[in-house]
């Protein structure tokens, strides 16, 4: 992974290169951002630039042993930890080491995903994966060898939100008496889950998510996507590759068309058909659940603009907008707060295996009383 290879965020990529040609190279550093930024292939980037051979003023080479050894994710002196759980391929005591094929493979196909996407790639049966307290013990013997041919050990931790305690307390002993010539990089998305002792002993470095610019240019130059589609998708997407990726697999009609039918269904509070509806809503796979309520998020949003008069704002056209115009008439600034808050809290507990038809009827029965309210 280069930098040039990621869109974007030019002001994050020149502090990482001067870092590195100043020679203030941070033993511990986080890279902390959203799910479908680029905080994982920043760090990739940047643990390239670290190690290789010939570096550039913006870039590693590309070229060199280091970087070719790094860019298919075997080189000897990059070490990686993540969260892990049973599989049957892995029934007992799981480490990252025993994925790490799998791991190499998930880099080359998805650089931008989140836990779930990992979980479902390695098949861990709704098990949840953690770091555990065994991972530190083989991090501790992994970092007391000597570099084997780089000039500096690097270990990458890929969402250490998700270490137990004991594994947390093993790394912190760790950040506090690093071995010389160590580099720790954590990825996170969540930073709040983070012990603060360990957030105390790493140099921050935030990574803001992708503008829809960006992402638009990705999905454009790199996907050969319809640009008037590529417009819609890079909104929604909510500055998330991984999200826009997905959504450019998927029909956003089908969304619309759900998210308009389900409203209506709300607004008549038939009830009778909203159960039906929540069957409906069941059988739909777990990301198309996710897809309509971002979708319905995004329909707030527009939804505020119409009622502000900030047509310049509005990216909807056709049969959206005038879906968006009908549902501001009766959607208030308060009303649409509230179906912001319920789209989101209903995502919350999709994503924590709650029942999605349970999830989709109680939804739906506080949306219609929001939108019957006075």
């Amino acid at each position: 992974m280069l930098f040039k290879d990621i869109p974007g965020l030019d002001e994050v990529k020149q502090s990482l290169l001067q870092a590195v040609q100043k020679g203030q190279i941070a033993h511990a550093q986080l890279f902390f951002g959203n799910e479908g930024s680029a905080n994982l292939s920043l760090a990739l980037a940047y643990a390239t630039y670290i190690n290789c051979e010939n570096r550039q003023p913006e870039d590693a080479c590309g070229q060199c042993a280091a970087c070719s050894k790094i860019n298919k994710y075997i080189h000897p002196d990059l070490h990686f930890v993540f969260p892990v759980a049973a599989t049957k391929k892995v029934n007992k005591d799981p480490l990252s080491e025993n994925f790490l094929p799998e791991w190499r493979t998930y880099l080359k196909e998805n650089l931008y995903g989140n836990l779930s996407d990992w979980c479902n790639f390695i098949g861990t049966e709704n098990r949840q994966p953690i770091i555990s307290a065994e991972e530190s013990r083989s991090i501790i013997q992994k970092l007391s060898l000597k570099a084997y041919e780089a000039s500096y050990k690097v270990l990458l931790i890929w969402l250490p939100e998700h270490m137990n305690i004991t594994s947390a307390n093993a790394l912190l002993k760790i950040l506090e008496e690093p071995p010389p010539k160590t580099v720790f990089l954590l990825v996170s998305q969540s930073i709040d889950k983070i012990l603060t002792t360990i957030l105390s002993r790493t140099q921050l470095v935030r990574i803001r998510p992708f503008t829809s610019q960006e992402i638009w240019h990705i999905l454009v130059d790199k996907h050969e996507m319809d640009a008037k589609r590529a417009v819609q998708v890079a909104y929604l997407s909510d500055g998330s590759l991984s999200e826009a990726l997905r959504l450019s697999k998927e029909s956003l009609n089908d969304n619309h068309v759900w998210f308009r039918d389900w409203m209506r269904l709300c607004f008549r509070a038939n009830f009778t058909d909203l159960v039906e509806w929540a069957e409906k809503f069941n059988k739909l796979t777990k990301e198309g659940q996710k897809s309509v309520l971002l979708y319905g998020t995004e329909i707030v949003r527009e939804t505020l603009m119409n009622s502000f008069k900030e047509a310049k704002l509005n990216r909807l056209e056709g049969e959206e907008l005038t879906f968006v115009e009908g549902f501001a008439k009766v959607i208030t600034p308060t009303k649409a707060e509230l179906l912001y808050n319920q789209f989101n809290d209903a995502s919350y507990h999709l994503e924590r295996n709650a029942s999605p038809k349970i999830v989709f009827l109680d939804t739906s029965l506080i949306i219609s009383g929001i939108i019957k309210s006075a």
